[in-house]
């Protein structure tokens, strides 16, 4: 099956800036590009850490109530520190969580989920910034035709991965639900149809009805 990888997904047109940049150019490049979130990147190229939407509101928390309704916000000294911050160096979060483009969709968003980070910059073998994927691009495997998903499962699950014959087994698949009905050889085979179908790109749900050809032939026997 034909995963695809980050390196599919991501940004390649990146927009990054420098621990030196200040704070209203930071604010400039984000509401320029309509971005919510940059990297920060070192003389040779490499992420050192991520400024954020989040970062730059720091400072405006820190501000008083002009009415006097809101008491004193309470920040951490990190949090504090940010709220101070004039360069992209004092506001980023670093070190910065990386991806690599040869990583799946799977193993980048347990990264972000593990990191609670809503986008990777993905560097190369020598750790240069090369892309960024955010949550965004992620979802994007989910708006993959019902046609194509099905095609995928008939062709690459069913029958070249598992060898079975493409006339026993019916696949529906309405808004990435797929259903699968039919025999199979053995009923071994059920659960592994099932976890394959569910791997495939844009799948949102697998259910089955699906019979071992031994189960059918008891049945028909029945009187």
């Amino acid at each position: 099956m034909l995963h695809r990888m980050v390196g599919d997904l991501m940004t390649t047109a990146v927009v990054s800036v420098r621990p030196d940049t200040s704070f209203k150019d930071i604010a400039e490049h984000l509401a320029d590009h309509d971005i919510t979130a940059v990297p920060v990147v070192d003389d040779q190229g490499r992420p050192v850490g991520v400024v954020s939407e989040a970062d730059l509101l720091r400072k405006q928390e820190i501000q008083t109530d002009p009415g006097g309704h809101l008491p004193a916000a309470q920040l951490l000294p990190a949090e504090r520190a940010k709220a101070h911050a004039l360069t992209a160096e004092a506001l980023m979060t670093s070190p910065a969580i990386t991806a690599r483009p040869q990583w799946s969709v799977v193993e980048a968003a347990r990264t972000m989920a593990r990191h609670h980070v809503k986008r990777l910059p993905v560097v190369d073998d020598a750790g240069r910034l090369m892309g960024i994927l955010s949550r965004a691009d992620l979802l994007r495997v989910f708006l993959r035709r019902d046609i194509t998903i099905r095609e995928e499962i008939m062709t690459d699950v069913l029958t070249r991965t598992l060898g079975l014959d493409p006339g026993a087994v019916t696949v529906q698949v309405t808004d990435g639900r797929v259903t699968l009905s039919g025999t199979v050889p053995q009923s071994s085979l059920i659960p592994i149809a099932v976890r394959l179908s569910e791997s495939v790109d844009g799948v949102v749900d697998v259910t089955h009805r699906l019979r071992a050809d031994n189960d059918a032939t008891a049945g028909a026997l029945q009187p």
